[in-house]
């Protein structure tokens, strides 16, 4: 039960386009281990390491999302074969080389690795990049129902495709997982993940833990059949506390009551066991704490801009610099299921794939809106009060004459100008000796904040006639 209301509730923060349930369920990020390693939560790693000493792996079990995600493909392979598992001996060696991996790409801040690895991560790309735009297409299925009886209740938003390659690594992940828990369980768990590896050494030391009464022992060997971890040995009574994720599942399939969790000889039953979970959990998350549709108005058909080649690559106002958010960012993607402006995606860019990156095609960077810093987990993106935002230069617009209309058509334009919500921009003669001169943008680096409104509001197509170029380093102004 437990472990649904977490799984539920982290899919439902990911899928969430409008922003109203981050308020309730952030926690459920901030409660995360790595993301907590990454914030440096002292209080959140504490817990959790506090848990894992007194009840073993809970971690594993009820909060990680991709846990419980394979778990829900164990459960269906169950149904197609009862007592499907066997014990197996542990790849230690492997389960070594992973957790190094991790933890020297955290260390020297490559980024990429830390995120394909991390489950916390790879759940997120997998509910962002799979799960939200069917979600999304089911409320525009709504959407359309009830615009047919003229009611409000839903209001439809686009579905596109943020990031192809990060969209092919999301899918590519879930079909894995999905195989390995339906025919061996925990494979990824105990095997690959670095998160499980580290839980694991406090969980050697458990106080409680899953034991065996040797008495009413009959070495039916059920136990073993339905250990998704593999890691009960029903031939010599032993089980491997490190791989073990106190799911209970021995216990309830032992007929003769030789299993139980508890310290030595003191029985801890399954509601009591619960209890206590539950109890532990609601400390820890006590500790932890309307997209515009583009209108043209049928005059004409607009061609889709084409994402300019930037320099230094854009992100988010509280993220301090690109150093910074490289190094803490975890690529679980929250931040970009969340922002409701359509700027944050993946990036397509192979030194960094998947971090979130800014672009303003679909929308712009809005000095009132602070949601990413209000969500991200990993302390990558600090959160900014939202008079501050206005003064956080994350990049500044560079004009691009060859682009602009009012050279290539002879039209007035302006609108750079009229948009820009910061007055870096300003209109002038493009040449000063002539009366008939077009007038094009001219922008004052000093008071622009990198916000993308006039990089979004530009009508030329594809290549836009000005656009943002990134700071290394952000600044205040």
């Amino acid at each position: 039960m437990l472990a649904s209301l977490m799984f539920i509730g982290i899919t439902l923060l990911f899928v969430d386009f409008t922003g109203t349930l981050h308020t309730w369920l952030s926690w459920m990020a901030k409660v995360q281990f790595l993301p907590a390693v990454m914030a440096l939560n002292v209080v959140v790693i504490a817990v959790l390491v506090v848990l894992t000493l007194v009840f073993g792996r809970i971690y594993c079990s009820v909060v990680c999302p991709l846990g419980v995600l394979q778990d829900v493909f164990g459960w269906l392979g169950k149904k197609s074969k009862k007592n499907r598992y066997t014990y197996s001996e542990q790849k230690s060696w492997l389960r070594w080389f992973f957790f190094m991996i991790m933890l020297i790409s955290i260390v020297l801040g490559l980024g990429s690795f830390v995120q394909l690895l991390a489950p916390y991560s790879a759940y997120g790309r997998i509910a962002t990049m799979v799960l939200q735009p069917l979600w999304m297409l089911g409320n525009n299925v709504l959407g359309f129902l009830a615009e047919r009886v003229d009611s409000y209740a839903f209001y439809t938003v686009d579905v596109w495709m943020k990031s192809l390659p990060v969209f092919i690594i999301a899918l590519v992940t879930l079909v894995l997982l999905a195989v390995l828990a339906w025919r061996n369980g925990r494979t990824y768990c105990n095997t690959v993940c670095p998160v499980g590896y580290a839980l694991s050494v406090f969980a050697r030391f458990s106080w409680l833990k899953i034991r065996f009464n040797e008495d009413k022992c009959k070495n039916c060997s059920m136990c073993s059949k339905n250990c998704k971890a593999a890691c009960i040995d029903y031939k010599t009574h032993t089980v491997d506390y490190t791989r073990c994720v106190v799911c209970g599942d021995c216990i309830d399939s032992c007929k003769f009551g030789a299993l139980k969790y508890s310290r030595y000889e003191v029985r801890v039953s399954s509601s009591r066991r619960s209890f206590l979970i539950g109890s532990a959990l609601v400390a820890t998350a006590a500790m932890a704490q309307k997209k515009e549709k583009v209108m043209d108005g049928g005059l004409a058909e607009l061609e889709d801009k084409v994402v300019p080649e930037r320099q230094t690559p854009l992100t988010p106002p509280g993220s301090l610099s690109f150093e910074h958010f490289s190094k803490r960012c975890t690529g679980c993607q929250l931040c970009v299921s969340e922002c409701p402006n359509g700027v944050l995606r993946p990036s397509n860019d192979l030194f960094n794939l998947m971090l979130p990156v800014m672009s303003y095609e679909r929308g712009f960077c809005r000095p009132e809106c602070t949601r990413c810093g209000e969500v991200c987990p990993a302390g990558a993106i600090t959160s900014v009060d939202k008079p501050d935002k206005s003064s956080i230069q994350i990049g500044h617009a560079v004009f691009i004459q060859k682009n602009c209309v009012a050279v290539t058509d002879g039209v007035e334009c302006g609108n750079c100008a009229r948009h820009c919500p910061a007055g870096a921009i300003e209109m002038v003669a493009l040449n000063e000796d002539d009366d008939e001169s077009p007038w094009v943008p001219a922008v004052n680096e000093q008071a622009c904040i990198g916000c993308g409104a006039c990089e979004y509001v530009c009508p030329a197509r594809p290549f836009s006639a000005i656009m943002v170029e990134g700071h290394e380093v952000h600044k205040k102004i």
